[in-house]
């Protein structure tokens, strides 16, 4: 049996996204790339990774553009609307890669990349 195949969210010249993407396919793994400059942010998955994951740990506070926010911009940051708002109109704010599994009927996302845990919890 095959394993499910991968769905991998981000922006193509993100490090993070570039390493995950090489961990995969050295793995043998399958994956769409679902890029957020070229084809935007699905909704319905930016739904469904704010129910399963929280937006705190969606939303990127470490990266370039949060900072370049205005503190008032940040501060309307305060619940999963807000979030979601704000995501949609800046998907660099998307902590990456949010990854889909594909495993079962009810998708498992995980975001952000660190091989050791890759390897640990995706051993097909």
């Amino acid at each position: 049996m095959n394993p499910p195949t991968l769905s991998v969210y981000g922006i193509p010249n993100c490090d993070t996204v570039k390493k995950a993407r090489t961990w995969l396919t050295e793995q043998g793994r399958a994956f769409t790339f679902h890029d957020f400059k070229k084809q935007g942010v699905p909704t319905p998955e930016l739904d469904h990774w704010l129910d399963t994951l929280g937006w705190e740990k969606l939303l990127n506070r470490q990266g370039t553009t949060w900072r370049k926010l205005d503190a008032a911009t940040q501060a309307t940051v305060q619940d999963t609307a807000s979030a979601r708002a704000l995501l949609l109109s800046q998907p660099s704010l998307i902590k990456r890669p949010v990854v889909d599994w594909g495993e079962a009927a009810t998708p498992r996302y995980s975001v952000g990349f660190k091989a050791d845990d890759w390897a640990a919890a995706r051993s097909p």
